[in-house]
Parts: structure tokens; sequence; C-alpha cells
């Protein structure tokens, strides 16, 4: 078995590439919808989370992120924090749920933080989506109803589109120019699928 990462910034598209690959029948682990089920549902995370951050951090037993997100933002090394809390859980939660398709010749992890997060350890290959800038930024106002500058300020808290690719075995074009369907095709021939 094959296991590749799939990432890209904010607005790649990396997600709609997903989606393409499951079609064909690939199996997809989304490990931010995974880590955000883990954060209400582990206890071990929660229990962690709580400590970080108090009691304040949940309300109704669900994480309360907009009070997170506001302690992470005013001190940036609680990110590290959290991070090291959550992080170890998904990543043995994307084992588990891997192990499970011991048939299929090809698995993937879709993780915008593939490489930050260490997650790139634990595949075989990885899958850097790009798409130019203002495409992004367009995307992103359009999907989350966010201002420009609200998009800017995400967009720099990722790592650059190069940095991504000197990491990469595979880069997907999401441009609206270069076909998708082909760059995909050739990916899978690739790896021999």
């Amino acid at each position: 078995m094959l296991r590749v990462g799939i990432t890209g910034g904010i607005g790649s598209g990396k997600t709609h590439v997903c989606k393409l690959l499951e079609t064909i029948g690939i199996p997809i682990f989304y490990s931010d919808i995974v880590g955000k089920e883990l954060t209400n549902t582990n206890e071990k995370i929660r229990t962690s989370i709580i400590q970080l951050f108090g009691e304040e951090s949940y309300k109704n037993n669900i994480l309360n992120a907009k009070f997170v997100a506001s302690k992470v933002f005013e001190d940036k090394s609680l990110l590290k924090k959290i991070n090291a809390i959550i992080h170890p859980e998904v990543f043995a939660a994307f084992i588990e749920w891997s192990n499970q398709f011991p048939e299929e010749k090809v698995v993937a992890l879709e993780s915008a933080v593939l490489f930050e997060s260490g997650f790139d350890k634990y595949v075989d290959k990885s899958i850097v989506v790009t798409a130019p800038l203002q495409v992004r930024i367009d995307r992103i106002m359009k999907r989350d109803k966010l201002t420009y500058p609200e998009v800017e300020a995400r967009i720099k808290n990722q790592l650059t589109d190069e940095e991504r690719e000197a990491k990469a075995d595979f880069i997907i074009k999401n441009d609206g120019v270069e076909h998708l369907p082909s760059q995909l095709f050739a990916f899978l021939k690739a790896v021999e699928y």
C-alpha cells in the first residue's frame, strides 16, 4: 500500500483534488476533519487543552474554537503546544485508518499542514496542489466570506508554494488552465495505480 499525502495552501483546491481521487475509489483521510472530531471526543486531547487554556476552552463539551484561537493569536508559542497535543493523536488515527485498507494500492491523507506538522513522515509520497495567488484569494473570499486582509493574513501564516514544492514528490497545478484529470492520471501512472 502506498500512503500519499496531499497538501496545498488555503484556496489551492486540495480538497477538490481529493474528491476527484475519491471518485475513482482511492480512500481519503481528511486530517482537518478528524482533528476537529478528536478535539471534541478524545479525552486525552480534551484534558490537555483544558490544562493549557483553562475550563473556558470547552463549552457544552465542544471546543470553544473562538476562545482558543484568541489565546493562540495572543501567544504564538501556544500554537506549537496545541499542535503537540492534537497532531500525535491524528497521526495515530491515520495509521489505524489506513490499516483498514490492506488491499488498496493507494490511500491518501489530506492535510493543510502536511510538512509543518511532520505528517509527511507517515506517507510514502507527497502531492502539493498549487494555484495562482489571486485565484486562491478569490476562492477563499467567496467560500469563507472573508475580506482581502483576512485572507492575506491566513496565507502569510502558511508555507509558501515554493517551500511546499521543494518538498513535494508531485505538483498538481489547479489553475483552471492545466487539465486536472490529466495531471492526476500522470500521478497515478507514476505510482503504478
